[in-house]
């Protein structure tokens, strides 16, 4: 004869979701590890598919960093070409003016770069190489007593731990493309994918959210739109940020008389769109080339004023420029970058804080079911701090 359970009741504040009422759990399993369990199954599940899809990542990344490079340069510039054909400008010149005009500025700054290395790296290696004799003797008449045989083996010992230390971040910089092909490659899909998101990325949107239940397109939609509009507030406040750390300490480096300003300035422009390290890093460059070309006391002085420009960005720039826009804790910057930095490299540096700030605005999007009363949000939606869903 079967046994059948009595039926329960309405659910209590205390019964656990996770398990189903008709059916009750044994007494001599504790009540707290049954709901341990129910999370831990459900903890396990998402972990695994978001492992599953980072690991899809990592295989495509050949085809992902590339897309992802297009997102970040279609946000800057669909805005400028909507604002062309505001004024009445045809819609295919508008494309054509933004991404030429990009084009262009890239090349340009790139060219400057290279010729500026090119007319002074003589000047510097000769001075590196003075430096490095001055430090030498220095050190070997020193009170230290240490021998020509122990400074070539601190050096050696410097430059292995230097490459050990620099093969997460070259395997990064090389996940773009370890060959001439996978670079040409890369840069096509990066042409071709910008070109089509700035022709017809509302058309090609409009696909992927019919791809989804029908239930469920107004809010993918919305989700969407609100992920946009902080991917363009990220990359437009992300380009200020940058070039006031670019000005500044260019501005010292040229000031100070260092060489290779404009490059050092370019530099840090490249660099601080990896937020916190970014900029530290590029100026640490700078301290040392003033260290090497100019001195200690200059490069004490440079040393200042890398120090200032970082202190005014973190407390000025970061708080009230950034921080209205992309609504995002600075630890989870710096848990995001560090993050990225150990899985892609480099890459993963770069789009760990706009992937961040786009999944905390959709997921708060979504959860809070701004989609029935907002479905079409814009950016003042977006930065609103009663609506917006700080990390």
């Amino acid at each position: 004869m079967r046994r059948t359970r009595p039926p329960r009741g309405p659910a209590e504040p205390g019964d656990d979701p996770g398990v189903p009422t008709s059916w009750a759990p044994d007494p001599s399993v504790p009540r707290g590890m049954v709901i341990a369990g129910a999370w831990s199954w459900r903890i396990l599940l998402v972990v695994g598919v978001l492992g599953v899809f980072i690991w899809l990542v990592v295989q495509l990344r050949i085809i992902v960093i590339p897309f992802l490079i297009a997102l970040l340069v279609s946000a800057l510039l669909v805005p400028f070409s909507g604002w062309l054909q505001k004024h009445r400008w045809p819609k295919w010149l508008a494309v054509v003016v933004s991404l030429v005009g990009f084009l262009v500025v890239v090349a340009g700054l790139f060219f400057l770069v290279v010729l500026q290395i090119v007319d002074g790296w003589p000047a510097l290696r000769d001075r590196t190489v003075a430096s490095y004799g001055e430090l030498k003797e220095f050190l070997l008449a020193s009170p230290l007593h240490l021998t020509e045989a122990q400074l070539n083996g601190y050096l050696s010992d410097a430059v292995a731990a230097l490459q050990q230390d620099s093969q997460p971040l070259l395997r990064g910089a090389l996940s773009i493309g370890s060959t001439a092909g996978h670079v040409g490659a890369g840069l096509v899909l990066l042409l071709f994918t910008t070109i089509f998101l700035l022709v017809g990325g509302a058309d090609i949107w409009r696909w992927v959210v019919g791809l989804f239940p029908r239930r469920a397109r107004d809010a993918v939609d919305g989700a969407g739109r609100a992920g946009w509009l902080t991917l363009t507030n990220f990359v437009k406040v992300q380009i200020f940020v940058a070039f006031v750390d670019a000005v500044g300490i260019g501005l010292g480096a040229l000031l100070l008389g260092l060489p290779l300003a404009a490059p050092i300035a370019i530099a840090v422009f490249l660099g601080s769109f990896v937020p916190v390290v970014g900029a530290v890093a590029t100026g640490a460059v700078a301290v040392l080339i003033a260290l090497v070309y100019n001195g200690w006391v200059v490069a004490l002085l440079m040393l200042a004023v890398v120090i200032v420009v970082q202190q005014i960005e973190g407390h000025l720039l970061q708080p009230f420029v950034m921080g209205s826009a992309v609504k995002v804790h600075p630890l989870a910057v710096v848990f995001g970058v560090a993050a990225g930095a150990l899985l892609a490299g480099i890459p993963g540096a770069l789009f760990a804080v706009p992937v961040v700030a786009v999944v905390n605005v959709m997921v708060g999007y979504v959860a809070r079911g701004s989609w029935r009363t907002t479905p079409r949000p814009t950016s003042a939606d977006v930065t609103s701090p009663g609506k917006a869903t700080d990390v």
